[in-house]
């Protein structure tokens, strides 16, 4: 254990916020920053960059990140950023390896000038492994948070399903964002003893009732139709072709993407298909800092995800007064406990018009809707994560 008062960390985050991608793991970046204000833990952020072999390298988005500094400060967090050998589309297994040799180097050097108390990983794959190898190099406990994907996806891979169970099994801590999540840690072989319940944050401060005419105005959206919104990444597992396919059930009805992702071309076909090309909204990719306009915007959230952790999305809706739409997947249930806060349905557009038209048949108080979001804070949030690190580190 280290010298002093304050506990040192070395935390890995491959999903971390940078000028290249403003909103990647925008969420890990405020769960830091709330630890860094506390004044108790020196933490080190380590973001390690993959960047690929020539001539990949020279796509644009590489090129922007390989111009990122080595290391910064953000939001009063020290961000350092070293370079590891990624393989795209294919070379997913080798990452954690990759992620390690990286890091390694940079964490003996900084051990040995002021020694760390716990290696930490925010995501379990590529980070948990990676961290699991630094935390036996240099002697130190390791503790890995998983999300969700990180689970479900990397987990199930055949080619990286024992990294993330062995990671699991040598972890001396374990979080996980849902009840339901850790049932899923438990089921894979990991020890259900380690793992602790870790829930979301909130900015309070940010994501709160806004007035839903003016929110509309500065979207350019109509006044008086009823808005679905949708936050998340353009992929399969998001599930917003589900949406377009109610939407065509709820005449009238806008639906409000807010996100970027592989699935947009198949999404704008779609819509078009189904003759919804004037009421389906791609916003692109939509600044953290600007979601609550979208999300105040909306009469009703839809998100019909195949698998979820805890949603941050979901917790941003209800604490800006917007009832829920999404799947019935155990993290879902333990935060949509009451009908105020919204209704589950199937992948299946039926379904979730069926869902959306009760909300909008019947509105829920805003006041009713918003306890769904009591007690996040990223506050607690970080009160809750340094007190697991301290438990590791024995203080």
């Amino acid at each position: 254990m280290s010298s002093g008062a304050r506990l040192r960390v070395l935390s890995l985050a491959t999903l971390y916020p940078n000028r290249a991608a403003p909103n990647f793991g925008v969420f890990v970046a405020r769960q830091m920053e709330a630890v860094t204000r506390r004044g108790d833990v020196d933490l080190t952020l380590a973001s390690p960059l993959g960047l690929p072999p020539f001539p990949l390298s020279l796509h644009p988005r590489y090129r922007a990140l390989a111009a990122l500094p080595d290391s910064e400060e953000r939001g009063g967090v020290r961000v350092i950023r070293p370079r590891f050998r990624l393989i795209p589309v294919i070379g997913g297994r080798f990452n954690a390896m990759a992620v390690a040799r990286a890091v390694l180097p940079l964490a003996r050097r900084l051990h040995a000038e002021r020694p760390f108390d716990v290696v930490d990983a925010q995501f379990f794959y590529p980070d948990g492994p990676a961290a699991v190898r630094i935390g036996k190099a240099l002697g130190l406990p390791v503790s890995i948070k998983a999300r969700g994907a990180d689970i479900h996806h990397w987990g199930a891979r055949g080619d990286t399903a024992r990294q993330v169970l062995g990671a699991g099994q040598a972890a001396q801590g374990l979080l996980a964002v849902s009840q339901g999540l850790a049932d899923d840690m438990a089921a894979l072989g990991m020890p259900r003893e380690r793992i602790a319940l870790h829930r979301t944050g909130l900015d309070r401060t940010l994501f709160r009732p806004l007035d839903r005419a003016d929110c509309r105005a500065r979207l350019g959206l109509p006044a008086d139709a009823s808005i679905l919104a949708s936050v998340g990444a353009l992929i399969d597992r998001k599930g917003q072709r589900f949406a377009i396919d109610a939407l065509a059930q709820l005449p009238g009805a806008i639906l409000v993407l807010a996100g970027g992702g592989a699935d947009e071309p198949s999404l704008r076909a779609r819509a078009e298909r189904l003759g919804l090309g004037e009421r389906v909204r791609f916003l692109g990719p939509v600044p953290h800092g600007e979601l609550p306009v979208v999300l105040g915007a909306a009469d009703v959230f839809v998100l019909p995800s195949a698998s979820e952790g805890l949603a941050n999305a979901w917790v941003e809706a209800l604490a800006c007064g917007t009832p829920v739409v999404t799947t019935p997947i155990p993290g879902a249930r333990e935060l949509i406990t009451n009908p105020a806060f919204g209704r589950f349905a199937g992948r299946d557009g039926a379904e979730i018009a069926a869902a959306v038209a009760e909300l909008l048949a019947e509105p829920p108080p805003r006041e009713a809707v918003l306890r769904g979001a009591e007690g996040f804070s990223w506050e607690a949030n970080a009160a809750a994560l340094v007190s697991h690190w301290q438990r590791l580190a024995g203080r």
